[in-house]
């Protein structure tokens, strides 16, 4: 992971945000080149979602045809829109702080285990008792060793005695334990036990102030996830658009969440970019349909070049769901910064019922004491938050019946996905130079379509009319909507090197037999074969290989 987050910054993909003031934690600015990707893999979303879909033929394995529009909404809503979703009660994280090294952690972030050293205590903060056994706790990714060191500076010992902790249980995180024992716990960084608050709820929304008197009454949230502006827009979607029922929405923008310790590169970010569909569908279909999206989206993936051996469809088990979900299933992929075997979310697929227009149109929803979800009362047995008031509910002329369509949400994070996809394409190899020497050569093997650079052009030399020819090839290509590179510097080997470490999956080169027959040689990234053809078959070649993958 290391190589990928340097290669990533040396060659223009993702920076550190305000780098030269020390940097912004969890935010992430993308160079030149993540921002092609990042465009790619957008726009490669949003083709296979929206743009080529056709609403007259039914896919295969859907349940029927369907149509598909998108819309693009305000990242500030109406703050009663957050009370009516459950954001406003419900979306937070548990956080502690450290009252020695005034840090603050998510609780389910803090690995932590139990240890002795035979013989030695440790005294307890604030007391003159002892403990012969701690809680160590790391947030480091190299955990292991990090909860050695703590148990060793715990005990006051060197690193020579490592072997004579003796440790108790598993690995596990704080959420797990009883907050009667966090006395017993030395916190990450911390250099005594007992310096841990008790857990407390840290809500997830980024607050801002609108307009002028900043009153609490101007209080506003910068939108937690993009779902819920598609859904305020039900109505004048299906009273503009003349859409029917199956019919999907889609969006894709900015979100916020104030995430308490983000970290893993652009993993967990408290800014970041959403891709998200709400499919609309009669109760009756659902079922079908969450099993179509599920599926589709789990292939998409694949068809991008990622492999299967790292990449799994998990479904959520019943004490996983959200308190609206009728069923849920992620999307995950083997990151390198996570544990042999472990997997994180790249997307989610929820069964979503009726809750959310019901909760628009009548106030927040919760589950009652049978299960079943109902409006949530306060004692005066009022709304605890009012909807709208408004009828979302849809009307099929068909069939002659009004009722509250049920979602599916396929719901895909823009970062996450390319994070997935720059960790898929690193790949080194050994190659000869020019003088047949075996060098290692670092590659991305990007899937063409998601490639940042297309095409590299390259004179052999800086005379001869190869640069004037090279540019004459490099301007059709960029006519024709291709993004490519231009190069004359170094040696021909070096700058094949460098198209490589981008994943530039083609290289055309302009040589002496480009000046007496007008052809040129392009090679490809992966297979390294090079073939010649003529300089005005070059565009026709590249789109043409782009668009057969």
């Amino acid at each position: 992971m290391e190589k990928i987050v340097a290669l990533c910054k040396r060659r223009g993909f993702i920076f550190q945000n305000s780098e030269i003031y020390g940097g912004q934690n969890g935010f992430w600015d993308y160079g030149p080149l993540g921002t092609e990707l990042k465009r790619n893999v957008r726009d490669s979303w949003y083709h296979d979602m929206v743009a080529a879909h056709n609403e007259l033929v039914a896919p295969e394995s859907a349940p029927s045809k369907y149509q598909m529009v998108g819309v693009e909404t305000s990242l500030i809503m109406h703050p009663q829109v957050w009370k009516c979703s459950g954001h406003y009660d419900l979306f937070h994280d548990m956080m502690v702080d450290c009252r020695e090294t005034k840090s603050r952690f998510r609780l389910d972030q803090i690995r932590c285990r139990t240890v002795r050293f035979e013989g030695e205590t440790v005294k307890q903060d604030g007391t003159e008792a002892t403990l012969d056994r701690v809680m160590v706790t790391s947030t480091a990714e190299d955990f292991e060793q990090d909860l050695t060191d703590q148990a060793l500076k715990a005990f006051g010992k060197k690193k020579k005695y490592a072997d004579r902790l003796q440790w108790e249980g598993d690995v596990s995180t704080l959420d797990k334990v009883d907050v009667e024992q966090f006395a017993n716990v030395v916190a990450p960084g911390a250099t005594k036990a007992g310096t841990l608050t008790a857990p407390r709820e840290f809500n997830l929304m980024m607050k801002t102030i609108i307009g002028a008197l900043g009153t609490d009454d101007d209080a506003a949230f910068l939108r937690p996830e993009t779902a819920q502006g598609i859904f305020v827009n039900f109505k004048n979607v299906v009273d503009s658009s003349r859409v029917k029922l199956p019919f999907g929405i889609c969006q894709v923008g900015k979100s916020f969440r104030n995430e308490i310790t983000p970290r893993n590169f652009t993993f967990r970010s408290r800014e970041f970019e959403q891709m998200e569909i709400e499919f609309f569908c009669r109760p009756d279909e659902s079922a079908g349909w969450y099993k179509y999206w599920r599926d589709r989206r789990y292939q998409w993936y694949l068809d991008l070049g990622v492999s299967q051996d790292r990449l799994i469809l998990r479904d959520h088990h019943a004490e996983e769901l959200a308190h609206y979900s009728v069923g849920t299933a992620d999307i995950e992929y083997a990151f390198p910064f996570l544990d042999e075997g472990e997997f994180g979310e790249l997307e989610g697929v929820a069964h979503r019922g009726d809750f959310d227009l019901r909760s628009h149109m009548e106030g927040k929803l919760a589950r009652n004491a049978d299960g079943d979800l109902a409006v949530e009362l306060n004692d005066d047995g009022k709304p605890k938050h009012r909807g709208s008031g408004k009828d979302l509910t849809y009307f099929d002329d068909q069939a002659k019946e009004r009722f509250l369509p049920h979602v599916i949400e396929p719901s895909a994070g823009a970062d996450r996905a390319t994070l997935a996809f720059i960790c898929e394409a690193y790949h080194e190899d050994q190659q000869p130079d020019e003088k047949g020497k075996m060098q290692e050569r670092v590659v991305m093997q990007f899937h063409p379509r998601l490639a940042p650079v297309k095409a590299a052009v390259f004179p052999l030399i800086k005379k001869e009319g190869m640069p004037e020819k090279a540019a004459e090839v490099f301007g059709a290509l960029k006519a024709a909507g291709l993004s490519c590179q231009y190069d004359q510097q170094g040696a021909i080997g070096r700058r094949y090197r460098r198209q490589d470490e981008i994943g530039t999956p083609y290289c055309i080169t302009i040589d002496g037999d480009t000046m007496q027959d007008d052809t040129v040689t392009i090679r490809d990234r992966d297979s390294l074969e090079q073939t010649r053809i003529s300089v005005q078959d070059v565009v026709a070649e590249v789109t043409g290989r782009l668009g057969s993958v």
